[in-house]
């Protein structure tokens, strides 16, 4: 019950900020958050019950050893969150919006209390989410719709582990918890690009020491190839949105703008086919290709990666984890220009560095 007070409480805070026209929003978010967390029960139930598959229960196992190594040996909040289970019977926990103008890559900002704005707008509904597309694409805007396996409440609610990611391989699973304990070490009001970059930053400081202790050779066999197609992947929409950032600064008119658009996500999709080709056939990937292609795909790029240089260059500075926490917070309460600035900074000396060992370049 007292749960249930808590999100009841935060959606009349939200509205009475919000006003009237996204109370119906913040309806569907606090009844969501409420309907994921009254399904979830103590890991240590579902082991305990005779009904539960022994794949499942070897896979909580393993939940219970990386949350336990989180709080140990990465200095990540040691709290009830990933100690339950739910079972949602759904692929992902909810659908997230982004969307861009026609002709930027610069995504629209939602604000909300707690999180601040951010560059996305999530629904536990997919067909919720694809009706709000349906009127930003109506207004002209490029809209991706993504599901979503798991998010942070920053520590607001006992998050618990889901059915949409419990069976990822150990490796994948061990990121994703650490990345989601990241935002409850810390985190920023309105500065996504900050967030989801120290939380990468984490969760590959993290699943690198986790495969130290814990993995075998098949487990980091696995891990590596997964890690070498996303580095790959991720290699291929940079390049891409590379050419449609210098496609909108050129000084054209709009509707050569438009054309070289096309052309470019055309490029993307068959250069898409020879990657995978190279990758044995691995269809992972496909599902980003499920809607038409357009600028939000690829914004939300940079939102994840842009400053995770930056943040590995503190982390070897700094050595230790929690002196590493301690300098983001440090660089967090900077005006957010300067804290950008010098991640940026921070960021090109390390891959300077890296491009050339010899040189003096500080890391």
């Amino acid at each position: 019950m007292k749960m249930k007070w808590r999100a009841m409480i935060f959606c009349g805070a939200a509205a009475l900020v919000a006003g009237c026209a996204q109370l119906g929003y913040y309806v569907q978010a606090a009844h969501g958050q409420f309907s994921l967390l009254s399904e979830a029960r103590p890991i240590d139930d579902w082991l305990s019950s005779p009904d539960v598959e022994d794949k499942l229960k070897g896979k909580l196992t393993r939940v219970k050893e990386i949350r336990a190594f989180a709080a140990r040996e990465l200095a990540l909040p040691d709290n009830d969150s990933y100690t339950t289970y739910a079972d949602l019977k759904r692929p992902f926990v909810m659908w997230n919006i982004v969307a861009t103008p026609e002709l930027s890559l610069k995504p629209v900002q939602w604000c909300f209390p707690v999180a601040g704005c951010v560059n996305y707008r999530g629904y536990y509904s997919k067909e919720d989410a694809q009706a709000f597309a349906a009127e930003l694409r109506a207004d002209k805007y490029d809209v991706e719709i993504s599901g979503v396996p798991a998010y942070s409440t920053l520590g607001w609610f006992k998050d618990p582990v889901l059915s949409t990611f419990i069976q990822y391989p150990d490796g994948e699973l061990a990121r994703l918890v650490f990345h989601e304990l990241a935002h409850q070490t810390v985190y920023v009001p309105g500065d996504s690009r900050f967030n989801e970059s120290f939380a990468v930053a984490v969760e590959e400081a993290g699943v690198e020491r986790w495969m130290a202790l814990y993995g075998d050779d098949k487990m980091r066999r696995t891990y590596a190839t997964y890690e070498g197609r996303k580095h790959d992947f991720l290699a291929l929409l940079m390049k891409h949105r590379k050419a449609l950032q210098a496609n909108y600064d050129r000084d054209v008119d709009d509707k050569e703008k438009r054309r070289e658009k096309t052309a470019i996500f055309r490029a993307l999709k068959e250069e898409y086919l020879v990657l995978k080709e190279s990758w044995g056939g691995y269809s992972g990937y496909d599902r980003w290709f499920a809607e038409p292609l357009s600028n939000a795909h690829l914004s939300a790029i940079a939102t994840y990666h842009d400053f995770v240089p930056g943040f590995r260059a503190i982390l070897a500075q700094q050595k230790d984890l929690r002196k590493f926490y301690d300098a983001v917070r440090a660089l967090s309460v900077l005006d957010e220009n300067d804290r950008h600035r010098q991640l940026a900074e921070l960021g090109q000396s390390r891959t300077m560095a890296a491009a050339n060992p010899h040189a003096d370049v500080a890391n």
